[in-house]
């Protein structure tokens, strides 16, 4: 019956979702249907948890404060209403669930930003006797 069931959910698993973590600021895109109408909806805000893994019942929680109230959204993450997720900024967090933080208000709901190191790639430049050869100038 379980063999079953994810046969059945396999191919509504999306497969270009960002790596989401606690402690990211995200913007998702959401289409949402008004009457006969069909926008899309955009709700920007710090992801408290992700819950249920990569099945297909998995979930992140956003928080965001709007005029001094605290607005929460559980978003599945592989609905079908579901258009894309874009990562705007990562938090240097220690814990995997950030349900302290509605709590906090201020400058202590703050997180501290998250370091990458940058890996540039050092290609060779194409030297400039096979850019004249190609373009039929010889050299003798």
């Amino acid at each position: 019956m379980k063999k079953e069931v994810e046969n059945f959910l396999k191919p509504m698993i999306k497969k270009d979702l960002p790596p989401i973590k606690s402690g990211d600021t995200i913007r998702v895109h959401q289409k949402i249907k008004e009457g006969d109408k069909e926008r899309v909806q955009v709700f920007e805000g710090l992801v408290l948890a992700r819950k249920h893994g990569k099945e297909a019942g998995a979930t992140i929680t956003v928080r965001k404060v709007i005029s001094g109230i605290g607005v929460e959204r559980i978003i599945p993450l592989h609905s079908p209403t579901l258009q894309k997720i874009e990562i705007m900024k990562s938090g240097k967090v220690r814990r995997a669930k950030l349900y302290y933080l509605r709590r906090l208000k201020g400058k202590k709901a703050r997180l501290k930003k998250k370091e990458f190191a940058e890996v540039i790639s050092e290609e060779k430049p194409v030297a400039e006797e096979s850019k004249e050869t190609e373009v039929g100038v010889s050299r003798k």
